[in-house]
């Protein structure tokens, strides 16, 4: 039986091969590239068409954006005048850390409970950290799910919810945390 199918095994790795879906690495796998993403100019766009504040990370050396989008939560918040559910806006940036780990941070009008299920919806309020005296709450899930810091400011008379995720460790999250409430929220060109 071995012997009838270790042909077609072989032609199996050398087709595999030939059309470049396998690489042999005698040393392991290496670092990719990571993906450059213009962090600055995509949330001065997102400042300048959302209504909400939009704050610039001042991160350190050794982050580096990779990615970013702009996305909706229906009924995701509240209108404070009239108290009916409306559509909310999400603009999420994520970054590498310099331990070379995913985190995201996302900025929205949304309301905590909402943003944090369009994030992750299995995880619950754990605890709160404090960072430089801003009060972020933790939601935590199961095994395998990444948790959720988020904390509300308020600028210009117009609240923001901010969230964090990622596989980042608990210094990456408040590294992040702090480069993102000590900014002024970005000035839109209107």
């Amino acid at each position: 039986m071995f012997w009838s199918l270790a042909p077609l095994v072989l032609a199996c790795v050398v087709l595999a091969g030939l059309v470049g879906m396998c690489s042999f690495r005698p040393n392991g796998p290496a670092d990719g590239a990571i993906p450059t993403y213009d962090a600055a100019a995509a949330l001065q766009a997102d400042a300048d068409a959302l209504n909400f504040p939009i704050r610039l990370p001042a991160l350190p050396a050794g982050w580096q954006s990779n990615s970013g989008t702009r996305t909706g939560i229906e009924a995701g918040r509240t209108d404070p005048g009239s108290g009916e559910r409306q559509r909310a806006v999400v603009a999420r940036v994520g970054y590498i850390a310099p331990s070379k780990m995913y985190v995201s941070l996302s900025q929205s009008d949304a309301d905590e409970i909402a943003l944090v299920q369009s994030i992750h919806n299995s995880v619950y309020p754990s605890g709160v950290q404090d960072v430089d005296g801003v009060k972020w709450v933790v939601y935590q899930g199961g095994e395998g799910t990444e948790p959720v810091w988020t904390t509300r400011l308020g600028a210009l008379g117009r609240p923001v919810q901010l969230a964090i995720t990622g596989a980042g460790s608990t210094d990456d999250f408040r590294t992040l945390a702090s480069a993102t409430q000590t900014q002024t929220p970005l000035t839109p060109n209107r």
